[in-house]
């Protein structure tokens, strides 16, 4: 996994000339690192984004206690990855045995801490992997169910079009990345489940 260290040191100059301590993490793949206007939408939250291009959860659960050494506290971690799992032919149950040892590492370094996972997102350019994606978001839910600080956020649902499709609106013309509409679905959706969110501070800058 040599080809995240770019990212990686990117990501821990980031923490280290960060000037306040964040409250809530946004961690996993590129649906986050595109997402440029997250850590202003949710400000009231000190949130910083620890999303790095073209991470697994693999790679998430691999590289969690690197990226979060500096990181000493935290109230609330949402995290994003899956899609270039499955897209790499990974299993869904390799999907779950990942997902079982980043919470583990989440819990042994803060406790137990809001941690919520977005669903897997039905995407036009893997919609060979439908079946699987929904699969997979299933078992996940199942296992989060098993914690009361866990949660799980459907957006699958909303992706798709009347014919039960994944819905190219929400996507660039890659088929992979949300859009603007997307990500504004994303944001509305967020929103909605206030209880995933730390208590609101203010960021002394």
């Amino acid at each position: 996994m040599f080809w995240f260290h770019p990212d990686l040191e990117r990501l821990e100059n980031e923490i280290k000339t960060l000037e306040y301590k964040p409250k809530l993490v946004f961690y996993g793949s590129s649906t986050f690192t595109s997402w440029s206007e997250v850590t202003t939408i949710f400000k009231q939250y000190n949130p910083i984004n620890l999303g790095f291009g073209g991470s697994s959860l693999a790679a998430c659960t691999w590289f969690f206690e690197r990226i979060f050494e500096n990181i000493k506290e935290l109230d609330a971690i949402i995290i994003y990855a899956g899609d270039n799992d499955l897209g790499n032919g990974r299993h869904p149950e390799e999907l779950i045995l990942h997902l079982e040892n980043l919470l583990s590492k989440i819990s042994k370094k803060y406790g137990n801490i809001k941690c919520t996972f977005i669903s897997i997102k039905p995407s036009p350019s893997r919609v060979h992997l439908l079946n699987s994606i929904h699969y997979t978001n299933h078992k996940i839910k199942k296992l989060l169910s098993t914690n009361t600080n866990f949660y799980f956020i459907n957006i699958f649902d909303d992706l798709l079009d009347k014919n039960g499709n994944p819905n190219s609106m929400y996507f660039q013309e890659d088929g992979l990345h949300f859009n603007a509409l997307g990500y504004q679905l994303l944001e509305n959706i967020l929103q909605k489940n206030s209880e995933i969110f730390p208590l609101k501070t203010s960021i002394k800058t």
